[in-house]
């Protein structure tokens, strides 16, 4: 969203500049990401004028810019001469959309270009460069060159898409005071043709007819403040619809009426209906698409784009000004599906304000008939114009519960006035209604979203009141399903809910649902399973030497691509050794048991049989079984087939279990413990002390664990006697680093260990 530093003043009584205007709005939430000064093509005077020894028709110039020094410019314009005061434009200049800079042309340095009065944008004449007045100061500014604001806008905030919108908000946030515009209110009268909307994704339709007119230029107010911001001026009627789309964000349109035959019909288009654009493309439209038409046929398509039949030209002499409220998940899917973003469309996606359409209306008119003249015949109208804003029961304790810090019932009930809001806002529980541009406040957190950031970010924290935060309670019914899984030492795993096409593929013969815009290339479907990101963090840790992995994931799968053809399922994977290894015991590799008994403790009891046969594509085909009640399968248990490992490059032993419904597992609620977790990946090293053969091994494992909170656990795996009578006890300690750890730093924690051992047992670090 552009707009001109001028064009905000029409709406914004300010005293600040525009980079304080520009950190303000990036303050409250609207983040200006450029602030443009232009620099202005400036009046200089031909000193000498010379033929260029390259060129048969350029002319090398010396001109007066006022500086003090003469500059040298390459000009092919035909009138160039001595004497002549025209119009330079500097290297900086922006001219045509292209920055002038320094160069040589035909050999010859040219520090600048002379300029005719099209490439001023000030009238078409190209013939040669623009003739000045003798009085013209030289070295003054040609033509204005606003300051012009570049912000982007976020889709939850369609009020920011006008210049009245930004303005109020800055108002609201102490940046000036609010200039109230006075429109003019719309009133059906006159002959105007008739409005007819056969479909519900219309809310209000107005048009005026106005004869007589003469397409000319428009006035110079509107034309720069369009050029400023990149469009570039046609002429009255078209500047009108495009000022007013930025000025009040409401999208216009222009129809040439000798062109329309009958009313105007809006409508959804017929299955295969085609139209063609005014830019002379055609498109195939669906039964979804709004058109508007008449006795002949489709004219536009609704909140996108004109169509070629009824497009102004220079010849019009009579016009219909449209103005509209189109539903916006039609006009998104529209546009996205032909491919066709426009101002207009981009506008009605986020939503407009309903009740903008009349005054919007008028507006157009005005600024057409004072540059065009003509006469309007009549005004038309269909639908409804009320506000879509919901009454919210809003109260001041929510924005302490939400935000953590008290505010001023008096400042948040100022700022609430100055955005516009109205309604009740006294006791307890306030009645507020959002102005009718904010479409996008419809629940109370919205209005704490507003009132923080009028209020000021930078205040959070500086009255802080923590005994007036309610925490909220999980809603999360499957916690303690979770939980249940969590307690048989199986760790969660939390992926996207895409997946790789190529790994499904191996794992499953289930339909695959591919992404049409995948967010990288090996997440292209909407995951039909949740073991294929489960093998895929399988290989990884292998590749980093973590190859013991108890983990789970549950999730939502994908069965098609429509609601409701999903379904929540489980999924077990155990790899490698069943528990650390330990002096007492071998280890043994975790098997099909492991993760039948997983899944048999979700159960609870309940009755089933164990089928063996038809396993699928990722299971070993002997060692595979599924749980059934009936004819209904439960959940599967299996080993990984040694075919897909390989392909996945898995080298570990990798059992797995899936419940594919987990509304037939009965959950038992259990205490929820909150658990802090690193981010970093644990660490692990072994230690080996000698100390007396009747020391208990217990207490050089406490003496560990106590030499720091980064020593998360500490298990024995060796003990023996040795020849002088003392034994041997080696342990592994695991190490969750809480931030990034050099090898300095771990050499540092090594020692730490070995310092709390040796100072609190009678035990010394063995070497060898």
């Amino acid at each position: 969203m552009k707009w001109t530093f001028d064009w905000l003043k029409d709406y914004l009584k300010t005293k600040l500049s525009a980079s304080e205007i520009a950190d303000t709005l990036t303050r409250t939430g609207l983040e200006v990401e450029d602030l443009i000064a232009p620099i202005a093509p400036i009046a200089a005077k031909i000193v000498e004028c010379r033929p260029h020894e390259n060129s048969d028709h350029l002319h090398v110039l010396m001109v007066d810019d006022g500086s003090g020094k003469l500059r040298q410019v390459v000009c092919g314009a035909p009138n160039a001469r001595v004497g002549l005061i025209s119009a330079l434009a500097v290297p900086g200049c922006v001219i045509e959309g292209h920055e002038i800079q320094s160069g040589k042309l035909r050999g010859v340095v040219s520090d600048g270009m002379m300029c005719s009065g099209r490439e001023l944008g000030v009238n078409d004449d190209h013939s040669g460069i623009i003739e000045l007045p003798e009085n013209t100061k030289i070295g003054s500014a040609v033509i204005e060159c606003p300051t012009v604001f570049d912000a982007g806008i976020t889709p939850n905030r369609p009020d920011y898409l006008a210049v009245r919108g930004v303005a109020r908000d800055l108002s609201a946030a102490g940046a000036g005071e609010y200039i109230a515009p006075k429109d003019d209110k719309f009133a059906v009268s006159g002959k105007a043709r008739k409005v007819n909307i056969k479909t519900d994704k219309c809310r209000a339709y107005k048009l005026a007819e106005i004869q007589g007119i003469k397409i000319g230029p428009s006035n110079k107010t509107i034309a720069s403040r369009l050029r400023a911001i990149g469009i570039n001026p046609k002429n009255a009627p078209i500047d009108a619809t495009n000022y007013i789309c930025y000025d009040m964000a409401q999208p216009m349109h222009c129809f040439d009426a000798d062109e329309i035959h009958g009313d105007i019909i809006v409508r959804l288009a017929n299955a295969g209906e085609e139209f063609t654009d005014l830019f002379g493309n055609k498109h195939k439209l669906h039964d979804m698409d709004i058109v508007i038409a008449d006795s002949d046929g489709i004219l536009a398509l609704a909140g996108v784009v004109g169509g070629a039949r009824g497009m102004t030209t220079d010849n019009t002499k009579n016009i219909i000004l449209e103005s509209a409220y189109f539903d916006p998940v039609c006009v998104r899917k529209t546009a996205k599906r032909l491919g066709i973003s426009t101002d207009a469309s981009y506008r009605y996606e986020r939503g407009i304000d309903p009740t903008i359409t009349g005054p919007a209306l008028m507006c157009t008119v005005k600024i057409i008939t004072d540059a065009c003249g003509g006469k309007v015949i009549g005004y038309n109208a269909g639908g409804v114009d009320t506000p879509l804003n919901p009454e919210i029961k809003f109260s001041p304790d929510v924005f302490v519960q939400k935000t953590g810090i008290e505010m001023p019932i008096d400042e948040m009930r100022n700022i609430l006035l100055r955005l516009g809001y109205t309604g009740k806002m006294d006791g307890k529980t306030w009645k507020i209604t959002a102005p009718t541009s904010r479409v996008d406040v419809q629940i109370p957190e919205t209005v704490v979203a507003d009132l923080i950031r009028i209020y000021g970010y930078e205040k959070v924290g500086l009255n802080y009141v923590p005994e007036k935060v309610v925490p909220v309670e999980h809603n999360d019914l499957n916690i303690p399903l979770k939980e249940k899984i969590a307690a048989r030492g199986l760790n969660e795993s939390i992926s996207f809910g895409f997946g790789n096409s190529k790994v499904e593929e191996l794992l499953t013969d289930k339909p695959i649902i591919r992404v049409a815009n995948p967010i990288i290339v090996d997440l292209d479907t909407a995951r039909n399973t949740l073991l294929g990101n489960l093998l895929i963090a399988v290989s990884n840790n292998e590749k980093r030497g973590y190859s013991d992995l108890n983990m789970f994931e549950m999730g939502t799968v994908f069965d098609g691509d429509m609601p409701g053809q999903q379904h929540t399922q489980i999924c077990i994977v155990r790899t490698g050794v069943t528990s650390p290894k330990h002096w007492q015991k071998r280890n043994r590799n975790v098997d099909i048991y492991d993760v039948k008994a997983d899944i048999v403790s979700l159960l609870n009891g309940q009755n089933f049989t164990i089928e063996t046969e038809n396993s699928p594509l990722w299971a070993h085909p002997y060692r595979y079984g599924a749980l059934y009640q009936g004819k209904k399968k439960l959940a599967e248990f299996g080993e990984l087939h040694p075919s897909v490992a390989k392909q996945l490059k898995i080298k570990t032993n990798v059992v797995i279990g899936i419940v594919e419904d987990i509304c037939n597992l009965p959950v038992r609620t259990a205490k929820r413990k909150d658990i802090k977790l690193s981010e970093f990946q644990p660490i692990s090293r072994d230690f080996a002390f000698i100390v007396p053969k009747d020391f208990p091994a217990e207490k050089l494992v406490a003496a560990a664990r106590g030499a720091s909170n980064l020593v998360a656990d500490v298990v024995v795996f060796d003990s023996f006697e040795m020849a002088d009578g003392n034994k041997s006890v080696a342990f592994t300690t695991t190490i969750i680093p809480t931030e990034k750890m050099a090898d300095n730093d771990l050499a540092k924690l090594h020692g730490d260990i070995i310092a709390a051992v040796e100072k609190k047992c009678p035990a010394k670090v063995r070497d060898k």
